[in-house]
């Protein structure tokens, strides 16, 4: 045999040895069928339209991320304008985008717009308030309410598959969703119970650290307004978490009158984990570090207010209101009666980040397996006819020659199925499309090639001749086809989503395993059927 052919050989049989191994042998090596079954079916991970799972569509509700953002100011440049003795009646949000400072000092006036200059440059607005005299309304500009509102959106996307791909779950599909909704899509192929899923994405999403403002809490809204009738500006009343109620005969909602700006918020974490209550035995704590710029306004806020509640609040609820008992900069604890579970999916959720704003499901279902299950049988029949019925042609119309054909499209969809499964990419219905598809081109490569040699052996020339001089040619169109079709699947692939892209990932590797396999793999069998041809023999094709 000649020394290059055998190297060829050596390589295709490492190709194939190797794609092999990754389907059948990976991670562990089988000692029986059912294992390698076994194998192949976890190295080959399906999308949620075949295997069944959750599909749900979540909705960000920005306008709180503004209205925190507007509390924070309000609580900041009330603080700065005390610092520099400026007097006023008072600093309040009137609503998301506004913010009165009524009755201000007219000689301060400058001591103002300086600190708007300054410190809120190119996000607020200054005019005199309507109506009133030595007032003034900042107004948040569009620009920037937009750009918290992205933020949000893109923060609260990242949050949540950070939480999934944590906990787990299986290849996640996690992306924006509709045009400008502010929607977040999320399927989870494998996960029927849609609760779980729910538990994952929004437990503890929104973290934030208040002061309490009166030590009294009340049993109702309504119990509250009858004792003061009003709500003092700059408060809240925020309802106990569910699990954190009282039992018993005096059980119901429990409100806390707390700061309306909180001053750390889940944005400020840097690392949370779990640990055992050592003063409250048989229960479990959060353990958190903040970042440096949120240590810093922390530290002074709780030496200012020692012996004071800090709430701790998680999704508009509050967790626990424990004493401030000394200072505390950059690290501190959540507590709350936890379980360790509970306590572990409080740390992951946090370690992975806060939502900056809550969440709306506007679309819930669980996809049943049975449906995957038929998709998955009639795509699986689809493509073996398919390949069947070429294989049945390419025998009969090229003879002997077909059979080289039949083992260029065998190999290619190894080769196509071992990057599924070393990728991690997901087999999806359209991806099975793509599997088909590949069949087809690869049966069009191998019929140019052909086509390309009997025309040479028509011309007089010999076997080994034809076959190089067939190679040869056809391989400029095999080329440019491919080339074409790879560019438009790589643009579905940068630009589609979900199913869509897991079409163009199969199909785009499928063509660059055919033009291994048509070309390189189908002209090495000819050349070593070649070999053992008599010089004299007709090449079958």
């Amino acid at each position: 045999m000649n020394p290059n052919l055998k190297w060829k050989a050596l390589f295709i049989l490492a190709v194939i040895v190797f794609c092999l191994y990754f389907l059948f042998g990976y991670p562990t090596f089988p000692t029986s069928f059912a294992q390698a079954k076994d194998n192949f079916k976890k190295q080959i991970k399906l999308g949620l339209d075949l295997q069944g799972g959750s599909h749900m569509i979540l909705q960000v509700q920005v306008q709180e991320a503004i209205a925190q953002e507007t509390d924070t100011t309000v609580d900041r440049l009330a603080t700065t304008l005390r610092e520099k003795n400026v007097h006023y009646d008072e600093v309040r949000r009137v609503d998301d985008t506004h913010i009165l400072i009524r009755n201000i000092d007219p000689s301060q006036y400058s001591v103002l717009s300086d600190l708007l200059g300054t410190q809120y440059n190119n996000v607020w607005d200054m005019a005199p308030a309507a109506g009133a005299t030595n007032s003034y309304t900042l107004t948040l500009r569009a620009n920037t309410a937009a750009a918290i509102q992205e933020q949000t959106v893109n923060q609260s996307l990242e949050t949540i598959a950070q939480r999934i791909n944590q906990l787990g779950l299986t290849e996640p599909t996690i992306q924006l969703h509709g045009r400008k909704d502010n929607e977040i899509l999320v399927q989870l192929p494998g996960v029927a119970d849609t609760a779980e899923a729910r538990r994952v994405i929004q437990a503890g999403g929104q973290l934030e650290l208040k002061l309490v403002n009166d030590l009294t809490t009340y049993p109702s809204v309504a119990a509250y307004m009858a004792q003061h009738t009003v709500l003092a500006a700059g408060d809240e009343l925020v309802p106990a978490c569910a699990d954190n109620r009282s039992t018993g005969s005096n059980a119901g909602d429990t409100y806390y009158v707390l700061n309306r700006a909180p001053i750390v918020t889940g944005r400020d974490l840097r690392s949370a984990t779990e640990t055992r209550n050592t003063t409250n035995p048989g229960t479990w704590q959060v353990n958190f570090t903040l970042s440096p710029e949120a240590a810093r306004r922390f530290g002074p806020f709780t030496q200012q207010n020692i012996g004071r509640n800090m709430a701790i609040v998680l999704d508009h609820c509050v967790k626990s209101d424990p004493v401030i008992n000394g200072r505390i900069d950059d690290s501190g604890m959540i507590e709350g009666s936890f379980s360790q579970q509970s306590a572990h999916e409080l740390a992951v959720v946090l370690r992975a980040g806060a939502l900056p704003a809550s969440i709306k499901y506007l679309e819930e279902r669980t996809v049943g397996p049975s449906l995957g299950a038929d998709s998955i049988r009639h795509g699986v029949q689809a493509s073996i006819l398919s390949l069947l019925v070429v294989m049945f042609f390419l025998l009969i119309y090229y003879r002997m020659s077909g059979g080289n054909a039949v083992l260029a499209l065998i190999l290619n969809l190894i080769i196509l199925l071992a990057f599924l499964a070393m990728s991690g990419a997901v087999l999806t219905l359209p991806g099975i499309a793509g599997v088909i598809l590949t069949i087809g081109m690869g049966v069009d490569s191998n019929v140019l090639v052909f086509e390309r040699i009997r025309e040479e052996i028509r011309n007089g020339k010999s076997s080994a001749a034809a076959v190089d001089a067939g190679f040869d040619n056809a391989f400029r169109t095999i080329i440019d086809t491919h080339v074409t079709t790879v560019v438009s699947a790589a643009f579905l692939g940068f630009f589609g989503t979900g199913p869509i892209r897991g079409f163009a990932i199969t199909l785009v590797v499928g063509l660059v395993a055919n033009i291994f396999t048509a070309v390189y793999v189908s002209k090495t069998i000819f050349q070593y059927h070649l070999t053992k041809m008599d010089r004299q023999a007709e090449l079958s094709i």
